[in-house]
């Protein structure tokens, strides 16, 4: 049975620990790590028949099969490079750390060196099979346009720099368009799908974000436009966010749960 081990003990990290506990993943949690040792044990506790074991993360890429990183994208560059050097497959949801090209690219040397798997999940949109198909051939344009409520953006690097009162937004306002490199960056916790879409298609300084806040909605809102080849396609999700966290959209976490269904399955469907 393949051992999981989490690092990052948030919502979605959290939600996959209950898939597996709940059996709907045919897996074993065999350890899970976090910054704060408190809220990884009681996570624990919350589950009713998987008794991971609170680890380090240097000892938890030791005793593994697959790492599934849930924390943040400075994680990723902690843990990730250790854990493929340690052999180890990676699940990596803080997509947006590889914007950074030399990291990027030792990411994917590592994998092909030692053999290893590096999963990218979906994450909050729809449309990445498309991306993925329309690739084979030319793609001119990727645009993504993400709206949502406007304190579902605090905290932002871009807005704390800018100065901008989220509080005091009362219409629909651009607060980002650029390339995704800069996107990711700028909104680090929101807009990780910008990276996704970035690998699967066109790169990060092809594809374009907008940023909008919007105190109409009470949903995460992605919108992805795409032009090639194949000619064009158009996808909308509207998210709800996370109960725990609102930065997040709850598909992003079903998502690390469909993708880690995925690899445990032998039987593969869509691109």
């Amino acid at each position: 049975m393949l051992k999981i081990g989490i690092i990052g003990c948030g919502f979605i990290g959290g939600q996959i620990c209950k898939a597996i506990d709940s059996g709907a993943i045919d897996a074993e949690l065999y350890a899970i790590s976090d910054l704060s040792e408190n809220k990884a044990l009681k996570l624990a506790a919350s589950l009713k028949k998987c008794s991971p074991a609170y680890m380090r993360i240097e000892e938890l890429l030791q005793n593994v099969d697959l790492v599934i990183e849930s924390a943040s994208q400075s994680a990723v560059k902690l843990i990730v490079p250790q854990a493929l050097e340690a052999g180890r497959d990676v699940m990596v949801l803080s997509v947006g750390a590889l914007a950074d090209e030399e990291l990027r690219e030792r990411l994917f040397r590592l994998a092909k060196q030692n053999n290893c798997k590096l999963y990218f999940p979906s994450g909050a949109v729809a449309g990445i099979d498309g991306i993925n198909s329309a690739s084979a051939a030319e793609i001119s344009s990727v645009i993504l346009t993400t709206r949502k409520p406007p304190m579902g953006l605090a905290g932002a690097p871009h807005v704390e720099a800018l100065g901008i009162k989220l509080e005091k937004i009362e219409k629909e306002t651009l607060l980002f368009e650029g390339p995704a490199s800069k996107a990711v960056k700028a909104f680090p916790a929101n807009v990780n799908v910008a990276a996704t879409i970035s690998l699967a298609g066109i790169g990060f300084e092809r594809t374009k974000v907008r940023v909008i806040a919007d105190p109409t909605l009470s949903r995460n809102v992605h919108e992805i436009t795409v032009e090639g080849e194949f000619g064009k396609f158009s996808t909308r999700v509207e998210n709800l966010p996370s109960p725990e966290n609102p930065k997040t959209s709850y598909l992003a976490a079903l998502s690390a749960i469909s993708t880690l269904k995925k690899i445990l399955s032998p039987v593969q469907i869509g691109t």
